[in-house]
């Protein structure tokens, strides 16, 4: 297991960088995308011309002898949720990122955009099972605790278990929730599909995929060896060999494309980020999409 002096330093390296993004961009675009989700009963006022008849509040109409409407504020707490794959698969990446460490980064972009705006933050860690779940809770000392559960967490499971965190999610968690799933997605989308479709009525729920450049093509070269960091699986390859670079490539092409088309049919965003890139300008896309569709 890594040094507990070596990961504080990389936690204090994470909180440095995520928290100027948020206060210099990413809390702003967070506040517009992510707010008005939930709308508060305020007040009664008199019915004015041009408001919708289905706010009119029909039993105080009828007892003022006048038509009254109700009025709606915008709720002034979300609780978000983080679940953070931490099966092995997320220890792969290149030699200056892996996907775990982006996983932290993005969590805790997340995070402190989240504690920026007021919003209380919980966490899920998952493999094959849940691995951690903490109650969504605010403040700075709570967002660094859960980069360091995310970063340091020795899973007990190997492989990808969806279904796990999201089953957790909606038996414990009674309030509608805004959920970053933060994961490769290295599932069959059979299972994908299931664990999404009962929770995506409940929550709204963020697809945030982590991915390594080098997991989406295989690299020129002669005989290499492989091996899947959750089964254990090993295989020996040669790239070029004609035809098994395509192939490989419209495999991982047509498995995007399966993962895509399950987040569509169940109306869950989806962000893509990959190691070793500066995953900010795909931020604020994202960000800015979500607050267009929803304005």
């Amino acid at each position: 297991m890594e040094e507990i002096s070596e990961i504080l330093k990389r936690v204090r390296r994470i909180e440095l960088l995520t928290r100027g993004l948020v206060r210099e961009s990413l809390g702003g675009e967070y506040h517009s995308s992510f707010k008005g989700q939930g709308m508060d009963f305020h007040d009664l006022r008199e019915y004015q011309a041009g408001d919708e008849v289905r706010v009119i509040d029909w039993n105080v109409t009828a007892r003022m002898s006048a038509p009254f409407v109700k009025t709606f504020r915008e709720e002034r707490q979300l609780t978000v949720f983080l679940l953070v794959d931490v099966s092995a698969s997320g220890n792969y990446g290149g030699s200056s990122q892996s996907k775990r460490e982006l996983a932290a980064e993005v969590a805790a972009c997340f995070a402190f955009s989240a504690i920026h705006n007021q919003d209380q933050v919980g966490l899920i860690l998952f493999s094959d099972h849940v691995e951690l779940f903490l109650p969504p809770r605010k403040g700075a000392g709570n967002t660094l605790r859960l980069i360091r559960e995310i970063l340091a967490w020795e899973p007990r499971g190997r492989t990808t278990a969806l279904n796990a965190a999201t089953d957790r999610l909606v038996a414990s968690v009674a309030r509608r929730a805004l959920c970053f799933m933060v994961s490769d997605f290295q599932m069959p989308m059979e299972e994908m599909d299931e664990a999404v479709r009962v929770a995506g009525v409940k929550h709204d729920l963020v697809a945030v995929q982590i991915s390594d450049p080098n997991e989406e093509e295989l690299p020129r070269s002669g005989w290499i060896s492989l091996e899947d960091p959750e089964t254990g699986e090993q295989v020996t390859i040669n790239p070029s060999r004609p035809g098994l670079r395509e192939s490989y490539q419209s495999l991982r092409n047509a498995w995007q494309g399966e993962l895509k088309t399950v987040l569509r049919r169940r109306s869950i965003d989806h962000l893509h980020l990959r190691t070793g890139s500066d995953y900010l300008p795909a931020m604020h896309t994202f960000f800015q999409r979500r607050a267009q569709r929803h304005a």
